[in-house]
């Protein structure tokens, strides 16, 4: 086992690339750390230079990390070496989540967990939809009027932004999204009088989500020009393009597909909470 410096994580983000789609997750993690974004999370391989094994989680150092629920994020090659770092290099002790990982790993989750002593529950199932290449984009027409509204969130937003989360509406939701706000890529369309209606934003491992319209305002494609904005701004400043949508999502599904994105069907991602 290794943990690894810095120079070692350029290096690593760089072996990550040739397993797209897979790897996105840990490799967005890799993407931002490289980049000196705040990053609470501790990056573990099985061996140097080569692996088979990256797992993330939370440094113990790092006493952001406790602000946040505990989360684990892994890429593997290798199903044994895999269960050997779970076994012994996760902290089992608390509640804590692990996702954006291949659902074939399922039954290795569960074994480990069991032999841990501790429950586990699927917490969702996600399609992972990407934009291969900027050319693929099918980015809607903008007036220059909706133009002129279309700006970043500030950290003046963050309430309503956390208001309107399902995973949100509290002290963690709040601190989340001052990070997200604070450090990562956002758009939002504001209306006449300069409020956000609509919004996306980047989690910290570069995937596009949090994607919202209110109410009062849906049905004016807001959502596709968000899109659209977005994810050619993340192609300029060289980020990954992509993002997870929960299975039962087929909105949502539908309108990433329509604008370009794509999945590699021989893959569905999974969150899993352990410890609950």
């Amino acid at each position: 086992m290794r943990v690894l410096n810095k120079d070692e994580l350029q290096t690593a983000e760089r072996v990550l690339l040739k397993h797209f789609p897979k790897s996105y997750k840990v490799y967005g993690f890799l993407y931002t750390c490289n980049r000196n974004k705040p990053s609470t999370v501790e990056v573990v391989v099985d061996s140097w230079p080569e692996f088979k094994v990256i797992l993330l989680r939370p440094d113990p150092k790092n006493k952001q990390s406790e602000d946040f629920m505990k989360k684990v994020s892994f890429f593997s090659t290798d199903e044994e070496v895999l269960r050997k770092l779970l076994s012994e290099e996760v902290d089992w002790s608390s509640c804590f989540l692990i996702g954006g990982f291949d659902i074939s790993h399922v039954p290795t989750l569960k074994e480990v967990s069991s032999e841990k002593k501790v429950n586990n529950r699927s917490f969702t199932l996600v399609h992972l939809m990407y934009l291969p290449d900027i050319s693929h984009l099918r980015a809607p027409d903008v007036d220059s009027q909706l133009e002129s509204r279309i700006s970043s969130l500030s950290l003046s937003h963050i309430d309503m932004v956390n208001k309107t989360w399902k995973f949100g509406g509290d002290e963690k939701g709040y601190r989340h999204f001052k990070n997200i706000i604070s450090n990562f890529p956002t758009c939002c369309i504001l209306d006449t009088h300069g409020v956000p209606v609509a919004w996306i934003l980047v989690y910290e491992y570069c995937a596009l989500g949090m994607l919202y319209t209110l109410p009062e305002h849906r049905g004016k494609g807001y959502a596709k020009v968000l899109i659209s904005t977005m994810a050619k701004k993340l192609h300029a400043d060289g980020y990954p393009v992509y993002c997870f949508i929960e299975e039962d999502n087929m909105v949502s599904y539908k309108l990433f597909q329509n604008m370009g994105f794509v999945e590699d069907t021989s893959y569905r991602a999974a969150w899993f909470e352990f410890n609950f």
